[in-house]
């Protein structure tokens, strides 16, 4: 099957190169940045002038972009392409309600869509261990499923098109909260001389212990700031949260008060730098 790839930014390069390695058909890559396809084309790639072409080209068509404007932006271009031989597989995190729009306009070209959005950072690109939540036709799953596996090491379908983004969305809030709480309490045992280190290996010996902390005590140590999940990234996923929030008419008041950090740390211009940097702004060092 020859695949395609829309989106080689920070996530999208890595899973795409992992596709690269491992599949035994051809792969096209497009992004709007030249250099990006240009990379990707050194690696075994092959390199496509507008994601029409790509979509033309290829029979299984991947697309990891920001925001939902963008992927309505890609589907644009390639819907009058769409046909019953092509299988569309979004990785974005964007609106579920987006993603459903964009898969009902899929099908009625004749086409298949899942929304596959994916957890973990960089490093689990890089590696091809990421997490990947599919939402999709349950006859597609075991389909596309080999070229999920491709990229992540942990693949589950949770229901049709856009219930992986619900479940993105659901986990990436859970994220933010249990950051959050990091922050506040670590900055509060700081306040009394406790050092990160210690902090961090108290809190391992009991139920306080969580994979955020485990994972990024150094880094809030060192201030090392260099982004693997940017922000604003984060903060577009919490706005997410709070408009499901909303339409559910389901109060979600540790959600509210993680975006409210958040909201702080876009005003304070902090937004390209890691998320983890939301610490300096509970601590008060970043406020605008």
């Amino acid at each position: 099957m020859r695949i395609g790839f829309i989106g080689l930014g920070i996530m999208g390069e890595s899973m795409c190169e992992n596709i690269i390695k491992k599949h035994d058909d051809a792969v096209y890559v497009y992004d709007v940045v030249d250099e990006k396809k240009e990379k990707l084309g050194s690696l075994g790639g092959i390199p496509c002038r507008s994601a029409a072409e790509l979509a033309e080209k290829a029979e299984a068509i991947i697309s990891m972009v920001p925001r939902s404007e963008h992927l309505r932006s890609v589907y644009a271009e390639i819907l009058p392409v769409l046909d019953e031989s092509k299988i569309c597989i979004d990785m974005s995190t964007i609106d579920p309600s987006v993603s459903v729009e964009v898969s009902k306009q899929v099908k009625a070209k004749g086409a298949q869509f899942a929304d596959c959005p994916v957890v973990k950072s960089k490093p689990a690109a890089i590696a091809g261990t990421l997490g990947i939540y599919a939402g999709c036709d349950e006859a597609l799953f075991p389909v596309i499923r080999p070229i999920l596996s491709y990229m992540g090491s942990n693949v589950i379908r949770m229901g049709g098109n856009g219930m992986g983004l619900v479940m993105k969305i659901c986990h990436n809030a859970l994220v933010a909260s249990i950051q959050n709480g990091v922050n506040e309490t670590l900055a509060l045992a700081q306040k009394f001389g406790i050092d990160v280190e210690d902090f961090a290996t108290a809190i391992s010996y009991g139920g306080g212990q969580n994979f955020y902390l485990d994972g990024q005590w150094q880094n809030l140590r060192d201030e090392n700031w260099t982004t693997a999940f940017s922000l604003e990234n984060m903060h577009k996923d919490l706005g997410i949260a709070a408009r499901l929030s909303e339409e559910t008419g389901f109060a979600m008041p540790g959600v509210a008060n993680c975006k409210a950090v958040y909201d702080r740390g876009m005003a304070a211009g902090l937004g390209k730098l890691d998320f983890r940097t939301t610490f300096k702004v509970v601590k008060g060092d970043a406020d605008a």
